[in-house]
């Protein structure tokens, strides 16, 4: 068994639709498994919905999503009313907002409907194109979640559910990504891209054979194409290298997609819906040796670099403890970190908190907050044996007169990382 996950564009309309339809029979002998996405845009459109009903100002936007799918379903000649249930439902939903601000399990309920619109399309899409399929909700197939509201964990039962459910099944199961359940029966999200993760649970629960992931781009580049014009798509890439690569920046993947695929060594392959003969891109846990040092290089923009200083930390123990303590306290994650012995830098993707965060940690340490930042990452298996990489790096900023502001290595040696000022970004990268 294969699991096939198809993005927002590659199910953005009716002509995208029908050729997911073409993708998938081409793949029957290796009897997949669908996983989709909404259709492009519609959940920005819910989110927007969710907020203008706390006003009672949703009814241009509610239309609006209706007449997406309708056209849809139009095009492609499928019956009108098979959304007419979420439709009700939708509104509902709207009605119950009842003037409050919606909060994350509000929202995680009105993103649920375009996954849960888009799969009963795909699969009257493929039985009309002569294959048997059946949409399904995940949490109907026992994808049973924790109660974290827009950024849910799937629980160890997930996996054995999803597994006796799935593996009975005689025709193509066409199963809604990014959400699932609580114990309790409240709808959750498994975070903005949560689609490509829950392809990666799927396909760990089911032991496929191979976890693809259909987008709209031929894999995963050297560098993000728009900043290098000849950026290449890579071959093959470590799960390691994928990780890496997956976070800090590049978005053709999840970067939590990755993790249960990497658990049972799964491969998984990145394609595009829109040219399927293309060999795109393997993910392996481990990938055949070449001369290449370095596979990539990519940003991530729009970071916060907060500063901590205290001669406390001369010496003591538990100081590290106390300062994430603070971060877990606010559930802002850390990406990067530098330490000396009287310094610790860290970044985060998002300012959210952030203030908080500081004010908190000017009780045990002089906090400094830098915004409008980039995380610049150079990854490649091949850095782990080869000398010299840094220094080749830094001189070529140097040279350039790129100021960076931190730099961070792992153990794993796979990576460089460094922080640059926003503005220099782009030129860095190329």
């Amino acid at each position: 068994m294969i699991v096939m996950k198809f993005g927002g564009t590659s199910v953005g309309g009716a002509d995208e639709i029908r050729n997911v339809a073409e993708i998938v029979k081409s793949n029957l002998v290796r009897k997949p498994v669908v996983v989709v996405s909404a259709v492009k845009k519609i959940t920005d459109r819910l989110i927007e919905l969710a907020n203008l009903a706390k006003e009672g100002n949703g009814n241009e936007v509610f239309s609006a999503i209706k007449n997406v799918h309708h056209g849809i379903l139009e095009e492609l000649r499928l019956e009108k009313n098979l959304l007419d249930n979420d439709f009700n439902e939708l509104q509902k939903a709207v009605k119950s907002v009842n003037g409050k601000m919606p909060d994350a399990k509000t929202l995680d309920l009105f993103q649920s409907f375009g996954e849960r619109m888009s799969s009963k399309i795909v699969a009257a899409q493929l039985s009309k194109s002569g294959m048997e399929a059946q949409a399904f909700n995940a949490f109907d197939l026992g994808l049973i979640t924790t109660s974290d509201f827009g950024n849910a964990e799937p629980l160890e039962e997930a996996f054995s559910n999803l597994d006796n459910r799935i593996k009975k099944m005689k025709f193509i199961p066409v199963i809604t990504g990014f959400i699932g359940k609580t114990r309790e029966g409240e709808i959750t999200t498994l975070g903005r891209g949560g689609s490509d993760y829950t392809a990666g649970i799927v396909g760990a629960a089911i032991n496929a054979s191979e976890i693809q992931i259909w987008t709209d781009v031929d894999g995963i580049m050297s560098a993000d194409p728009k900043i290098i014009e000849n950026a290449r798509t890579l071959t093959q890439v470590s799960f390691a290298e994928a990780s890496e690569i997956a976070y800090f920046g590049a978005k053709v993947l999840h970067p939590k997609t990755i993790i249960p695929a990497m658990e049972k060594n799964i491969p998984v392959r990145v394609l595009n819906t829109f040219n399927p003969k293309g060999n795109g891109t393997l993910i392996l846990n481990e990938v055949e040796k070449t001369k290449q040092t370095v596979k990539a290089i990519t940003s991530k923009r729009n970071i916060t670099l907060i500063h901590v200083n205290s001669k406390r930390m001369l010496g003591a123990y538990g100081f590290l403890a106390r300062l994430f303590d603070v971060f877990y306290k606010y559930k802002q994650s850390v990406d990067v970190v530098s330490t000396s012995e009287v310094s610790v830098s860290m970044t985060t993707d998002n300012s959210k908190n952030v203030e908080d965060i500081a004010s908190d940690l000017k009780g045990i340490a002089d906090v400094k907050i830098s915004k409008n930042k980039a995380v610049i990452c150079v990854v490649g298996e091949g850095m782990r044996n080869t000398p010299g990489v840094s220094g080749r790096t830094f001189s070529v900023l140097g040279k350039n007169k790129i100021n960076i502001e931190m730099i961070s290595q792992g153990a794993s040696e796979i990576n460089i990382t460094f922080v640059v000022d926003g503005k220099d970004a782009e030129n860095a990268v190329k």
